[in-house]
């Protein structure tokens, strides 16, 4: 998220804009967290994880008061335009707030990759790149000691960190909350790739899978008889230095926003495309599901056969 805040200040002042950064979110903007930025305020912090702003979660912003509240907070300050950068709830606020009359460009800042209408998001690269890190280093152990190994990944609602990672990372299989699972196919495929020679096994689990990933393991030993090792990631992927991919992400489409603010342009959603920054509407784009790619579920099946 600091590369696209970092491209709209500094893009933002070029074009003769006073820029302000709200801290905390929402929250912060019922509270007047806001401070007028300049080309310093943003220096240091393209290689940085999370975000200068912080951020926090708000009770009182989603309901018809709190939303009242920011729009006079946004006037109070004299904001003409705000750039929202976050998942489906913050896009869903700025989608409010543009209904109440505010000029509100969407950035796509999650690691789930659960926006529908943008092919990646902002931190989703960064993400499965840890999770990738993870699995080399924890392969090297499984394979010493002969262990299957259950990872889990973040992915409430969309299993694209665990998919993804799984593929790139040679996982034996993949959970997703997309698609149901069959759990005596893998321990079938645990055993009989342990008859084959393979010394180890690496499972890759989203957690909004419908079952813990201990009583998964249990499972596993149970109907195995292997003793499997389970290792949480949780909120290890969220940090770190953001990979190049992220920070061209954010960069180029926090130049888009400014570009939208500038004209006459109504509420956008501003993502990617086919490698192509695209806006469209924002109260459309928080409606659109994403939806799981199959081909890519279905070849790690067939390569870790």
């Amino acid at each position: 998220m600091n590369a696209a805040i970092r491209t709209v200040t500094r893009c933002g002042i070029e074009a003769g804009m006073e820029v302000y950064g709200i801290y905390r979110g929402y929250e912060g903007l019922l509270d007047g967290e806001i401070r007028q930025m300049d080309r310093t305020s943003v220096g240091d912090i393209l290689h940085r994880g999370g975000t200068m702003l912080k951020t926090a979660r708000s009770e009182i912003f989603p309901t018809e008061e709190g939303q009242r509240r920011a729009i006079n907070m946004l006037e109070t300050f004299g904001i003409e335009g705000l750039v929202v950068i976050g998942g489906d709830g913050s896009l869903r606020g700025g989608a409010a707030l543009s209904e109440g009359g505010v000029k509100v460009m969407g950035l796509p800042g999650t690691i789930d990759n659960d926006l529908g209408y943008t092919d990646f998001t902002i931190g989703f690269d960064t993400a499965v790149s840890t999770v990738l890190d993870a699995i080399a280093r924890i392969r090297d152990t499984s394979s010493s000691h002969e262990r299957t190994t259950v990872i889990e990944v973040m992915g409430r609602h969309c299993g694209d960190i665990a998919l993804y990672a799984g593929l790139a990372g040679g996982a034996e299989a993949v959970l997703i909350p997309e698609i149901e699972y069959d759990v005596n196919e893998l321990c079938r495929k645990i055993v009989m790739g342990a008859n084959r020679g393979k010394q180890h096994s690496i499972i890759i689990k989203a957690e909004g899978v419908g079952i813990s990933s201990q009583v998964l393991t249990e499972i596993i030993e149970k109907k195995t008889g292997k003793e499997p090792r389970l290792a949480v990631l949780s909120y290890l992927q969220r940090g770190g230095s953001p990979t190049f991919r992220d920070r061209m992400l954010a960069t180029r489409t926090g130049a888009k926003a400014v570009e939208l603010l500038q004209g006459d342009s109504s509420s956008k959603a501003i993502g990617t495309i086919n490698g192509q920054i695209v806006a469209c509407d924002l109260k459309e784009a928080v409606c659109q599901k994403r939806e799981i790619d199959r081909e890519m579920y279905d070849l790690i099946g067939i390569l870790s056969k």
